[in-house]
């Protein structure tokens, strides 16, 4: 399979390509095992991966890196690839659910608090007939212990999953995808973060309007100020003074 170039963002690799393209890659699993592991980039990655280096390498290992917030798809056409559009996870699982139906592509559902994956697959289901669930839990909030891991290891084999759904919010779900991507039997593993929480109904998802002028921020800050605060009041203005010294060539960030 041909690598999809990468346009560098503060030292991440973002793939430049759009959702539907996206959407292809991972209908084109169906019956694969262990073809890597998809991240969505936002602001709040990218500025985490500055300031820890192993998280920009989880990021930079994957399959794709994609462009999940429009900053990243302005800064795409900025760098010299116009095609881009934003791969927004809770999108991508919506069209890869709606598409994969044809060939009877298997997803697992994995994230989210209690009884979320289960809301969530019920959901999709009565959206999409036809679709093929494999599974779904709710992992525990602390790291999976070698038994618990074992025996996940067991059910992801069982339920023959071409997808596994990732919903464990940024970082843990990268760094969970890419220490566990090459030991489950399953196709691909994509983090979807805060999908789990929209599509099952938990959380409200800002207006498209909000969401094509880069104005999700504010709409999501609203809700969760207390966990979200610090994200986009010190993270967002960090980002945009550091990509703007990239863009001039006062600073260069190196692909690690």
């Amino acid at each position: 399979m041909n690598p999809v170039p990468r346009f560098n963002v503060l030292g991440v690799g973002v793939s430049a390509l759009t959702l539907a393209q996206t959407m292809e890659m991972v209908i084109g699993v169906r019956g694969r095992l262990k073809a890597g592991y998809i991240c969505h980039a936002t602001v709040h990655s990218i500025s985490e991966a500055r300031r820890d280096p192993a998280f920009r390498r989880v990021l930079n290992g994957s399959w794709l890196t994609t462009p999940d917030g429009m900053p990243l798809v302005w800064l795409a056409h900025r760098l010299g690839h116009p095609a881009v559009n934003r791969v927004y996870g809770p999108d991508l699982l919506l069209a890869v659910c709606d598409a994969g139906r044809a060939g009877g592509l298997r997803h697992y559902f994995f994230g989210g608090a209690p009884g979320v994956a289960d809301a969530l697959a019920s959901r999709l289901a009565s959206r999409f007939p036809g679709l093929a669930i494999a599974g779904t839990e709710s992992p525990p909030y602390r790291p999976m212990t070698a038994e618990e891991f074992t025996a996940l290891q067991v059910r992801i084999a069982a339920a023959q999953a071409d997808v596994v759904w990732v919903g464990l919010g940024t970082p843990k779900q990268d760094r969970f995808m890419a220490e566990s991507w090459q030991r489950l039997d399953a196709g691909v593993l994509i983090g979807v973060g805060a999908a789990f929480d929209f599509h099952s109904g938990r959380l409200r998802q800002a207006p498209r309007w909000m969401q094509r002028c880069g104005l999700e921020w504010l709409f999501r800050l609203f809700q969760e100020p207390r966990r979200l605060a610090v994200r986009y009041l010190v993270y967002n203005p960090l980002f945009v003074a550091r990509a703007l010294a990239q863009l001039s060539g006062l600073k260069r960030y190196p692909l690690d």
